[in-house]
């Protein structure tokens, strides 16, 4: 008896190691409300919290610590009505670093006027071969889009499975549901159907091994070799540059800066001088709103 229960114990714990891919935390603000009670909002950030975290996404096993961390905030714009709301939703994950305590970010995103309708205790589903309602959607989308994003950092298009998914969601979306929604090529260039359609598009591609040279190849490796992890740094941002001479203003680029941009001012802060000049003009020429924050590098 005493060997069985340790045998089931053993067993239960296996199979508790496993978990699903998510580990998102979630918080919903409503700071203008007057027509809905506060509470279906609190509700609503449980049922999008278990979604995200509770949902298996894929068929990859998964240990605890293996989860993808980050947040989802959506702040409360609009109430058109007692069921239907306009929200900001911010998206930000990250990913650890290879024998060190740091965690780079690797979406720091946000979607703005983003329409759905919710009553309290609707059932969110998994969307990813159709389309059930626009909360579901917009959370499948970037459940999916925050895995192949992720994926891709450690295997250069590690993320193509995924990021098919997304691109079978936005397929899924009704036509009276996509426009001006940010589903369509209507609007912001860096809308859903953009971030999707970059990280498909042939001539785009090469930022996403560029995305994996970055992570995977500089700086998991910073700690041994930071001289040489830098100019596998700077490669990669070249070619980032040289992507967007040829295709200008792409949501790829810009979710690549949004994320990064610190993170590229504390790194080349003790660079090279030629090392410092010519990431220098790189960020300034990708990121020309922000070029002021740069003069900290040289």
């Amino acid at each position: 008896m005493k060997y069985s229960i340790l045998l089931i114990s053993f067993l239960f714990s296996s199979m508790l190691g496993k978990a699903q891919e998510l580990n998102i935390n979630v918080q919903v603000k409503a700071p203008r409300l007057q027509l809905v009670d506060p509470k279906v909002f609190q509700t609503l950030e449980k049922e999008v919290y278990e979604f995200l975290n509770n949902t298996r996404w894929t068929d990859d096993e998964y240990e605890t610590f293996e989860k993808i961390e980050g947040n989802l905030n959506i702040t409360i714009t609009e109430e058109i009505s007692n069921t239907s709301f306009k929200a900001d939703v911010f998206v930000q994950t990250l990913r650890p670093v290879f024998n060190s305590n740091y965690k780079s970010q690797v979406l720091n995103l946000v979607d703005k006027g983003v329409a759905f309708t919710y009553r309290e205790l609707q059932p969110l589903e998994n969307s990813y071969s159709s389309y059930s309602d626009a909360l579901s959607a917009i959370l499948t989308y970037y459940a999916y889009f925050i895995l192949a994003s992720d994926y891709d950092t450690y295997e250069p298009f590690g993320g193509d499975a995924h990021f098919q998914t997304v691109e079978n969601i936005i397929s899924s979306i009704p036509p009276n549901v996509s426009k001006s929604t940010g589903w369509d090529q209507q609007g912001s260039r860096r809308n859903r159907y953009w971030m999707s359609e970059n990280m498909r598009n042939p001539r785009i591609k090469p930022l996403r091994q560029a995305v994996y040279e970055y992570h995977r190849q500089s700086l998991d490796n910073m700690h041994e070799d930071s001289d040489k992890s830098r100019a596998i740094m700077v490669s990669a941002l070249t070619t980032f540059e040289q992507v967007n001479n040829s295709v200008n203003n792409t949501a790829a680029v810009q979710m690549f800066i949004d994320s990064k941009r610190t993170e590229l001012i504390e790194i080349f802060k003790g660079a090279s001088r030629g090392q410092q000049t010519k990431v220098y003009d790189i960020l300034v020429k990708l990121d020309p709103a922000q070029a002021s924050r740069y003069s900290d590098i040289k």
